[in-house]
């Protein structure tokens, strides 16, 4: 599967383009803006790209009223094939967001319920509508939104009519626009049934076309496996990568490491590839999440360097700020233009480490030294062996081990590391070894 080679790049284009909050209903051709930021995203080592909703919607994208229509404020699909286009002839695959648990109250079969009652052809659309109850909206009716969120309303994905509906737009994104995947917005609510069903549909429609679910907890096997999922969010090392630097506590990552990927007979997750992010749009910045801004560059490496496929958030590269309790759209910014900075450089060094690495793509998690505010981990398969070291305290840190080998190939400076009196961390550093023999 490509995208266990790939570093992510993802974009929310609602508020990276500019737009209003509310869809105002005027055509402007914003998503071209993309295009301008092809270059950086090479720059940086992105090989592909996961668009939060570009399809018509009532505000922030994920309440759809039309599944085969780029948003208005976005441009038209002629627009966003342009966008395709230019991306795949850079070798940057296209993941859209694919938002089936529910739909906006603009959506054609709702607005006809709304109109005609128990007399729409549509009322078997939606999950549970009960015309004897009403809704914050004072519709006269009462229907299940999701998590309580009225302007989210819930498809039921047991109908054929439903199914087929989603089924002929994502066909349709594959002709107009050639896309490698989906990311299945809280997959946590979607039905299995449906699922299952979806991975036929990908497995039919293009070799390796990728589904990728929003999981936040719980056990991710339910989703992830040869019948649904290909990957999902990894949530829980999402906490645990800011938790551990904040509270100096290198344990805690680690631990949720060795329950996913580690070498006992117990582990969760062996084998499989799930995304990790230390920041999306739905969560604060990582760089207002972190105490000491020295540890940015190295969280980012543990990010690259455990087992997973990283994503970078759009402006968080070069260590954008914004904080959730200023709201979702502090979270989703328009920037002029991409920033280059060293994390930037930082970034684009430790994603060329990870694309070319067939250890840091697929080789196994074992913890060679751990200490509160340090972390050796091994990753290995059987062409190579890579240690990943982080030292997350402000003084040296000097650490013994076992490495097997006198020297080392430093994957992010080319540099050579001699093993033979132990090695010696700087302070606030972070080192991928590739190491001579497996």
């Amino acid at each position: 599967m490509w995208a266990y080679e790939s570093v992510f790049y993802q974009i929310y284009q609602l508020g990276f383009c500019g737009a209003p909050f509310e869809n105002d209903g005027v055509l402007e051709h914003r998503i071209l803006k993309v295009i301008d930021w092809i270059p950086h995203m090479k720059k940086l080592g992105i090989n592909a790209i996961y668009f939060s909703p570009v399809f018509e919607s009532d505000t922030h994208g994920y309440n759809t009223r039309d599944y085969t229509k780029i948003d208005t404020r976005l441009g038209t699909n002629e627009d966003f094939k342009k966008v395709c286009d230019a991306l795949h002839e850079e070798g940057i695959k296209v993941v859209l967001d694919g938002v089936f648990n529910h739909v906006g109250r603009g959506f054609f079969a709702f607005q006809d319920v709304l109109q005609n009652r128990e007399n729409s052809r549509y009322k078997d659309w939606f999950a549970r509508i009960a015309f004897d109850g009403n809704s914050n909206y004072n519709d006269g009716l009462w229907y299940e939104g999701w998590e309580g969120n009225y302007d989210l309303v819930k498809l039921n994905l047991r109908n054929e009519e439903v199914i087929e509906h989603i089924f002929s737009a994502i066909r349709g994104w594959v002709d107009a626009f050639d896309i490698d995947g989906l990311r299945l917005d809280v997959c946590y609510c979607l039905d299995h049934d449906f699922l299952r069903r979806l991975r036929d549909l990908a497995n039919q429609i293009k070799p390796e076309f990728l589904l990728l679910g929003e999981l936040l907890h719980g056990d991710y096997n339910q989703f992830v496996n040869d019948g649904m999922c290909h990957s999902a969010t990894n949530y829980e090392c999402y906490k645990g990568l800011h938790s551990s630097f904040n509270s100096m506590n290198m344990f805690e990552i680690v631990h949720s490491l060795m329950r996913q990927f580690g070498p006992e007979q117990w582990t969760l997750y062996k084998g499989k590839h799930l995304l990790s992010f230390v920041d999306n749009h739905d969560v604060s910045r990582i760089a207002s999440v972190l105490s000491n801004e020295k540890h940015l560059p190295l969280i980012y490496a543990m990010a690259f360097g455990m087992p997973g496929i990283p994503c970078v958030y759009y402006g968080s590269e070069w260590g954008a700020k914004a904080d959730k309790s200023d709201g979702d759209p502090a979270l989703r910014p328009c920037f002029t233009e991409p920033v280059e900075n060293e994390l930037t450089e930082w970034i684009a060094k430790l994603a060329k480490a990870k694309k070319n690495s067939p250890a840091l793509n697929y080789g196994d998690f074992h913890s060679i030294v751990l200490t509160n505010k340090q972390c050796i981990f091994e990753r290995k398969c059987d062409e190579e062996r890579v240690l990943v070291a982080i030292n997350a305290d402000g003084e040296p840190f000097t650490a013994h081990f076992d490495a097997r080998s006198g020297q080392a190939e430093d994957l992010i400076s080319g540099e050579l590391h001699d093993f033979g009196g132990g090695s010696e961390l700087p302070p606030y550093s972070a080192y991928f070894w590739k190491m001579e023999h497996v």
